[in-house]
């Protein structure tokens, strides 16, 4: 559905500290790690941008908006929780059913250490 979304970050190389290990859990790779810019995903699929604002301005974590990444099973939304918080992330929500989305839906939300608000889901059932 989508091609790429953009997290804005003040330090991209440092955010790729937090990145690398949490969409890692997911078995998202890194694309790249240039001065300034940390790519996730796929070169030709969907992917994450983390870089310093083109405007120059300050990055600004969206009120209401964050990014959900897909995970295969539930020990992965576990896992990513998990490492968000070893990896100076905050809880938003932590693992577990959503039955109002639907029955299956296995969710972890967490804000990575600019605040920026991301979650894992697993829409299988079992693990």
């Amino acid at each position: 559905m989508f091609s790429h979304v953009t997290i804005g970050s003040n330090d991209a190389n440092k955010a790729a500290e937090f990145y690398d290990a949490v969409l890692g859990t997911l078995g998202i790779p890194c694309l790249f790690n240039v001065e300034g810019a940390v790519a996730y995903g796929e070169a030709t699929g969907p992917k994450t941008f983390i870089l310093k604002p083109f405007d120059g301005g300050s990055p600004a974590p969206g009120n209401g908006g964050h990014v959900a990444y897909l995970a295969e099973t539930r020990t992965q939304v576990d896992a990513f929780y998990a490492a968000a918080l070893d990896h100076g992330g905050t809880d938003e929500g932590p693992p577990g059913l959503r039955p109002h989305y639907h029955p299956n839906y296995y969710g972890a939300y967490v804000r990575d250490p600019e605040g920026n608000k991301i979650q894992a889901v697993c829409h299988s059932r079992g693990a």
